[in-house]
């Protein structure tokens, strides 16, 4: 227990959000909320509506999970929250109808459980490091580019790392030459997988068998981006493997590697077989894989979270093919903290339990200046 003399560390959990994955935001949040030491730690529940409003949040935890098919949601009935802009402020104002404002007072680190544009892309990152508030989690840069697909890829490409072949629409492309994309697209060879390139879990992907549901796949994902990424599918085994900032500014840390097995009527790993019950989807956490390949998981991971600047944390997901061959897919600077989520069920692998993790990146955040670094 900490020692009574000395002041809580105020966190403000930020959640919810303008994207598609406002839901699982939501459910990360409240796992998180049950699991942080509140004998150290005061906690400041902050929802962001799908509208894009702040408000003072339910620090309920069961309000925040997947109820059968229902999906958590952040009101905009609740008091209107400011963060100021100023780093000479770093507090939280409340703003009512007919009131006064009210100061909350400073925040010393925030946590953005934010999946998707607009909270995990470096917009939210930006606004902090402007009011000058440490948080959990990578910068603007590692935040932005990790999010567009299409700029990940290029840059793990270019730092020499085994990646998939893909193909990015823009949509200046798709609206000036469509045949042109159709024909690159079919240069990849089908199957494919046609994806929003700045959206995540499954949201808005499509698996193309042929050519003629191309188009459809493409406007589905356009419906979540403009931009739009299209991957080869790839035979072969998905894995996971998480990352964490190194103590004391020493390297990256990997956690054992895990596996994605999908079952039931799932052709790929979609938004329902991640996140909604007997979905027949298998967690296999350590994944059950040759002594060489998990190494070459690991170092693969640590070595993307480096190339894009990554801090705090990350989960880097991988295909490893039948002859071995590893490919590194996607980063995620902030992945999904549901209860069924892999990041903390492989950290837990590696002996690093919920509460602990979480622990972790709040005082790797209070130690880490905001600005440039």
């Amino acid at each position: 227990m900490m020692d009574q003399g000395l002041p809580r560390i105020r966190i403000a959990v930020v959640f919810g959000g303008r994207s598609a994955e406002h839901a699982v935001s939501c459910v990360s949040a409240g796992s998180v909320l049950m699991a942080i030491d509140r004998d150290r730690y005061d906690v400041v529940p902050i929802g962001i509506s799908r509208g894009g409003k702040w408000v003072l949040a339910t620090d309920d935890p069961e309000k925040l999970a997947i109820t059968g098919d229902h999906l958590p949601e952040v009101e905009e009935a609740g008091a209107a929250v400011v963060l100021s802009g100023d780093p000479t402020a770093r507090g939280l104002t409340v703003h009512e109808p007919g009131k006064l404002p009210l100061q909350l007072g400073e925040v010393d680190v925030v946590f953005p459980l934010l999946h998707g544009p607009y909270g995990e892309d470096g917009t939210l990152q930006g606004l902090l490091e402007l009011a000058g508030v440490p948080y959990v989690g990578s910068g603007v840069f590692a935040s932005a580019a990790a999010m567009d697909k299409g700029h990940m890829k290029a840059l793990l490409r270019a730092a020499g790392l085994p990646g998939v072949p893909y193909a990015v629409v823009t949509p200046r492309e798709w609206v000036s030459d469509p045949a042109a994309v159709r024909e690159t697209v079919a240069g990849l060879g089908f199957p494919v997988f046609v994806k929003p390139a700045r959206a995540g879990s499954s949201v808005g992907i499509t698996k193309v068998n042929g050519p003629a549901d191309l188009d459809e796949a493409i406007e589905t994902a356009r419906s979540h981006d403009p931009r739009v990424v299209v991957e080869a599918a790839v035979e072969g085994r998905e894995i996971e493997c998480g990352v964490l900032e190194g103590l004391d500014g020493g390297p990256p840390e990997a956690s054992v590697p895990a596996e994605v097995v999908v079952g039931g009527d799932h052709e790929f790993y979609d938004f329902a077989a991640k996140y909604l019950p007997d979905e027949g989807t298998e967690l296999v956490v350590p994944a059950d894989l040759p002594e060489d390949v998990t190494d070459e998981v690991r170092e693969l991971a640590c070595r993307a979270f480096d190339v894009l600047s990554c801090e705090g944390l990350a989960r880097v997901d991988f295909f490893v093919t039948r002859d071995g061959t590893v490919l590194v897919n996607e980063v995620n600077t902030m992945p999904g903290f549901t209860p069924v989520s892999m990041f903390p069920l492989m950290w837990k692998a590696s002996g690093l339990d919920y509460p602990a993790l979480v622990d972790r990146l709040v005082q790797t955040a209070l130690r880490r200046p905001s600005g440039l670094r």
